[in-house]
Order: structure tokens, then C-alpha cells, then sequence
């Protein structure tokens, strides 16, 4: 959030989380739900090499940078709830990239899927306080097992609710970043216009422009390299690159 004079506001964030790209370049994220923000710790399969919840200070340490807001030592984690949370999250991860692609497929498809969500959500969840100056205070004392409740009930009422057809992985070929649409339009494409939005739109630019170019029997100097229209290797997704 910014102030009237358009500057960042500290004491209301925007939501959403900061994130790195391999080479260093820091942007905003918001995935629009707070299970969705889980998802940037890792995965399954080819996403485990993105794995960042190696030990129970790495999930405390992912509190305050979450729409949570809260402070990293505000909830006890044990080993064994840090493994629950990434069971959690990959079961999340099949689930909401299955309704992004449009292939829900059956019941039995995801039922080990479902029942982890419910298992997960049978815990009592994090309790919301209020604090003496009327602003939010930090549910203590908390553990991870009321953390993992709160995640797996938010997820549930993502992919139970009216915005379960709005589950969506960015646009850019080499991003698979998932967020939830809620503009009014639903017409969102990218994880975030500062970065995979801005890139396609460098992309496009150079394209027409050697299009242009090519119509007007310009020759690219010796040794330029295309710079737009190239396909990627058949499969190569990353994460975010």
C-alpha cells in the first residue's frame, strides 16, 4: 500500500511476498491468497530442487514475509509439523495446478490430495487477536499444527469456492508461479507485471520490430542472435527464471 504522496506505506504493506530470481533481481508477488503464497517454498517432483523449508526456522522465517504478518518466532514448529507443511503444500500444488490447466480429472485422482487438506485442516487453526492499539496481534501462544490448519483451511476454501475457476499459472513459458485472479475482468495473465509482464512486453516489442525490419530487407548484423520468437526446449518450465 502507498500513502497519498504515492510512497510505500510501512505501516500497511502491500500484500504479497518479495522474491529473488536466479540472477538476483528482487519482485513482488501476490499470489492473492495465502495458501498460494506457500507454494514459493518449493514442491514436488521437479520443483524439489526450489525446496527452501529444509528445517523448522525456515517456515518461521517465511511468517512475516507471508500476508500472516507475523513475527518469525510467533509460532513453534517442530520437525515433524515443518513435514506436514510441505506435505500440505505439495498436495496444494497438484490441486491448484490441476484447476489451472482445467484437468481436475476424477475423484480418485486427488483423493489422497483431498485427504491430506482435511487432515491438515482438522486441527484447530491459528485464533485471530486483537491488540490494546485495535490493530491485529499475533495469535501466541501458537504452534505448527494450528499453522498448517490455518493454511490447509484457506486452501480448501480457494478450491471449494467461487474462486476455484479463477486458479491461474502465469503466462510467461518458463514461470509456473500460481496466483488467483480476483480482478474484476479475470483477465490477469502474469505472476506479476514487474516481472514476467514487463519481459513479455520487451519480447513483443522486439518482435515487431524484426518483423518490421524483415519487411523492409534489413539484415541483422553478423552474429546477432534472435532475440524474440525462439521456443523453448520441448518440457523446459522452471519455476521462475
Amino acid at each position: 500500500m502507498t500513502d497519498r504522496d504515492g510512497a510505500p506505506d510501512p505501516e500497511h504493506p502491500a500484500p504479497g511476498l518479495v522474491l529473488t530470481t536466479p540472477g538476483g533481481r528482487s519482485f513482488l508477488f501476490d499470489p492473492g491468497a495465502l495458501c498460494l503464497e506457500l507454494l514459493t517454498t518449493g514442491g514436488p517432483g521437479d520443483l524439489s530442487r526450489f525446496e527452501a523449508l529444509h528445517r523448522p526456522s525456515d517456515l518461521t522465517d517465511w511468517l512475516p514475509r507471508s500476508r500472516l504478518r507475523l513475527p518469525a518466532g510467533a509460532v513453534r514448529i517442530t520437525a515433524e509439523q515443518l513435514t506436514d507443511a510441505r506435505t500440505l503444500r505439495d498436495a496444494l500444488w497438484r490441486l491448484a495446478t490441476a484447476r489451472a490447466h482445467g484437468t481436475t480429472g476424477t475423484v480418485a485422482d486427488h483423493a489422497a490430495d483431498h485427504a491430506a487438506l482435511n487432515r491438515a485442516a482438522a486441527h484447530p487453526p491459528l485464533v485471530p487477536q486483537i491488540g490494546p492499539d485495535g490493530t491485529a496481534a499475533a495469535p501466541l501462544p501458537a504452534d505448527g499444527a494450528q499453522l498448517v490448519s490455518t493454511l490447509a483451511r484457506d486452501a480448501i476454501a480457494l478450491l471449494a469456492g467461487p474462486y476455484a475457476d479463477r486458479i491461474r499459472e502465469c503466462g510467461a513459458h518458463n514461470c509456473r508461479l500460481l496466483f488467483v485472479d480476483t480482478s474484476r475482468p479475470g483477465r490477469r495473465r502474469w505472476c506479476s507485471m514487474e516481472r514476467c509482464g514487463n519481459r513479455n512486453k520487451v519480447r513483443a516489442l522486439r518482435a515487431r520490430r524484426d518483423s518490421e525490419d524483415s519487411a523492409a530487407g534489413v539484415v541483422p548484423a553478423a552474429g546477432t542472435a534472435p532475440t524474440a520468437g525462439a521456443v523453448p526446449a520441448a518440457g523446459h518450465r522452471t519455476f521462475t527464471s
